[in-house]
């Protein structure tokens, strides 16, 4: 019987452009939970555990309190993507 083992992202990203990649697909999805989980990926795959566990607490809590309930705050998000050499940017749909 073969050994089924979980499968984890963050061993497959190794360059700049594996992470643009997998970003730009997982937001393809529209799902903010993958997304999330898209992060703490690539946050892994960079040898940040840490970081990658902020995403489940808010930055105004500071290092030392417990995790937060619920997905992280978006300011969070920012940080995190900011940490990892990334930022935000907004283009238009397009028409489908």
């Amino acid at each position: 019987m073969e050994t089924v083992s979980d499968w984890d992202a963050a061993e497959f990203i190794d360059t700049k452009e594996d992470v643009i990649a997998y970003l730009e697909a997982v937001l393809n999805e529209n799902d903010p939970a993958l997304l999330l989980k898209a992060i703490g990926a690539i946050a892994r795959s960079k040898g940040m555990a840490q970081l990658a566990g902020a995403l489940t607490r808010s930055p105004e809590d500071g290092c030392e309190s417990p995790p937060v309930k619920g997905p992280p705050s978006f300011t969070t998000v920012v940080k995190v993507l900011d940490h990892l050499g990334f930022q935000l940017s907004i283009q238009q749909k397009k028409a489908s």
